[in-house]
């Protein structure tokens, strides 16, 4: 592997947190032997064309210093390829860091970690959602936590996730209930009311809720999460237990395991790592081994 590495930096991840982290992450890769080149884009399309760039051009390492919505761009730029992914987390959510056991918040320790990784072979193969030839890595949100999504990255305030919190609550007053059509592999068509179906490459979104706790990103499946009709005060006291993961043990909430999953619902919008993937219906699939992370 060659010892340059291009940090991928988001500046304004994190309430700023971004442009700050750059250069603590910078320094610790230097001190590891590595050569730094940063690729900051104008916007969301440029700094995808930069960061295709940077692995076109033969990149030791793609290294996403940002919150989720980085991650999601630089893994549409990375899947597929050889190149390893490494993530300084200084976003809001920061869930694939998460699912990846990385530090938080911390760029020093963060760049440690993958220069360590990149140094030492620490470098694994996870699996990657895909919808349409898009990729994802952590969660393909439809239904009640879609919109909770929606909501929550219109605002901002309160902070951190608790801005998903208040989103919630905000939601509830007009829940209902859709009609869903599921199918898992290529199985019997599920037809069921259900207020969200919720699809986990990885085990959290909206910074730790553990939506699909069960998930593995090596296991070549999704843990797909159906959250069945129930009232306003049901899903007041199930939908907060996903910090915990505890939530699945409820008798409105089901989980099932599938390497492709077609969902349809009318009016539903869904989104991916957080970032909005557009209206359903949509069929996601599992690919196995899709990137190589440096991870712990």
């Amino acid at each position: 592997m060659t010892s340059e590495i291009t940090l991928f930096v988001n500046p304004t991840a994190g309430r700023g947190r971004g442009a700050g982290a750059a250069q603590p992450a910078a320094s610790a890769f230097r001190a590891a032997g590595f050569s730094v080149r940063v690729v900051v884009g104008a916007d969301a399309p440029d700094a995808l064309d930069r960061a295709r760039a940077a692995v076109a051009a033969g990149t030791g390492a793609l290294v996403a210093v940002g919150g989720d919505g980085l991650v999601h761009l630089a893994l549409q730029a990375v899947a597929g390829t050889r190149t390893p992914l490494g993530v300084i987390a200084v976003g809001t959510g920061d869930d694939f860091a998460r699912a990846l056991g990385l530090p938080l918040r911390d760029p020093a320790a963060g760049a440690r970690l993958v220069a360590d990784a990149l140094k030492g072979g620490g470098v694994r193969d996870i699996d990657l959602g895909q919808v349409d030839g898009h990729w994802f890595g952590t969660v393909l949100a439809s239904g009640f936590d879609s919109r909770v999504n929606d909501r929550g990255n219109r605002v901002r305030l309160p902070l951190g996730r608790f801005k998903y919190d208040w989103a919630m609550l905000a939601e509830l007053a007009t829940l209902r209930p859709v009609p869903y059509r599921i199918v898992l592999d290529d199985g019997t068509p599920l037809e069921t009311e259900a207020v969200l179906v919720a699809v986990g490459n990885g085990t959290s979104y909206g910074g730790g809720m553990r939506i699909t706790p069960g998930a593995d990103l090596t296991d070549g499946l999704f843990d797909v999460t159906v959250v069945a009709a129930c009232d306003r005060t049901t899903l007041l006291r199930v939908f907060p237990r996903v910090y915990r993961g505890t939530h699945v043990d409820h008798p409105v909430v089901t989980v099932h395991r599938a390497a492709r999953v077609e969902i349809a619902a009318p009016g539903t919008t869904a989104y991916a790592d957080g970032e909005p993937v557009g209206p359903l219906p949509l069929t996601a699939r599992c690919v196995p081994a899709a990137v190589r992370v440096a991870r712990p």
